[in-house]
């Protein structure tokens, strides 16, 4: 007997969405499931058919190749898994329906015990730095507070050092379950806390709790060329793992403080140099400073004001890897507000011998020179 197309089976059509399959599978799996239907073989075997097509079409590289190949794109795919335990055919019911899904039918025969054991918490720590720190990299000390493993009980939470013991509530499955009809229902055991154990003899530094907040000192390194908003991960370092478990991880966020003369983008340095009217006109070569120590510029004959000059390998370093950007300068030619009479004359004998050529004839660029140095 051919097998049903799976489209038809969940009821969708061939171009329908991830969100639509799952809820077109959620009606036939809550219709047909066996614990609903007890004995009903046919019920049985379109719960079987539905998983299998929500299965194959749920799963991007086996969709396609059914939507190409039809059934022989995908072989036996779905075909295993029982109505015992939390998957249906290859599909999770839990993520279907949820956690709660699983406990209604009383699937998997009941949940694993919990345990205490917990890892920690990750933690956050912003540390602001100065511009030159993050272009060449620096080292400093931290201080953070975090849980530290209780040293009275020695983690244990007790203060007999035996560590907690079976919950007699709920014998140590966290839960306690409740029969309405045919429903198996779960909840949280009031008494653990869902833990499935208590501790008996708390400890009277930790109560309890296995840890303690402690603050402690930590040598942070910065790597050269990080960027605003780096973070630097140091496994391990955040809040101890609970009853043994283990630590969380610390996460240290940079800022970066301004610079008063160097502007960052990506990689490259960015800096404004004023020069003379006769270093852009005649050229020159000058010496400007760089992060990392002066840096000769030779100005090229007729530099316009503006104009940006690039100095190859002389910005912020790549982080982790070989190399710099570069520093890219910009020149502002500084035309004098005021000449005495001998200044003016020689001006004025200089703008007679200028061809037209090199005369700002446009009226509108006139008056940007006017503003941009008034």
């Amino acid at each position: 007997m051919s097998k049903a197309d799976y489209y038809e089976v969940l009821g969708v059509s061939r171009d329908a969405s991830d969100q639509e399959l799952k809820s077109a599978y959620r009606k036939q799996a809550m219709k047909y499931h066996p614990d609903r239907n007890p004995g009903d073989h046919t019920a049985e075997e379109k719960f079987k058919e539905a998983s299998e097509a929500y299965q194959v079409l749920s799963d991007a590289d086996k969709r396609a190749a059914y939507d190409r190949y039809g059934h022989a794109g995908v072989g036996a795919a779905g075909q295993g898994g029982g109505f015992g335990g939390p998957f249906a055919g290859g599909v999770d019911l839990g993520d279907i329906f949820g956690d709660l899904f699983g406990e209604m039918f009383n699937m998997g025969g009941g949940q694993q015990r919990a345990t205490r054991q917990r890892r920690g918490e990750d933690l956050r720590y912003d540390l602001t730095i100065d511009f030159e720190d993050a272009v060449f990299g620096t080292e400093t000390e931290i201080r953070i507070r975090r849980r530290e493993s209780c040293e009275t009980c020695h983690g244990t939470g007790s203060t007999s050092g035996k560590g907690p013991s079976t919950c007699p509530q709920c014998q140590g499955r966290g839960q306690l379950r409740y029969q309405q009809g045919f429903f198996s229902v779960a909840r949280t055991c009031s008494a653990c806390g869902g833990a499935g154990s208590i501790v008996t003899d708390p400890c009277s530094v930790c109560r309890g709790e296995t840890r303690v907040a402690k603050e402690i000192r930590l040598n942070v390194k910065v790597p050269p060329g990080v960027e605003e908003g780096t973070r630097i991960r140091y496994g391990g370092e955040g809040d101890a793992g609970r009853s043994g478990g283990p630590g969380g991880d610390l996460y240290v966020v940079l800022s970066i403080r301004p610079h008063d003369f160097f502007e960052r983008s990506g990689h490259d340095l960015h800096c404004v140099i004023p020069l003379s009217f006769p270093q852009a006109a005649l050229g020159a070569e000058i010496e400007i400073p760089g992060i990392d120590g002066a840096v000769a510029l030779k100005i090229p004959e007729g530099t316009q004001s503006g104009k940006e000059l690039r100095i190859r390998g002389r910005g912020v370093p790549y982080l982790n890897e070989k190399g710099r950007g570069d520093l890219i300068v910009q020149i502002m030619v500084q035309i004098p507000k005021k000449l005495n009479r001998a200044q003016r004359d020689l001006v004025s004998k200089l703008a007679e011998t200028l061809t037209v050529d090199n005369k700002p004839t446009s009226p509108s660029l006139l008056e940007k020179m006017k503003d941009l140095f008034s």
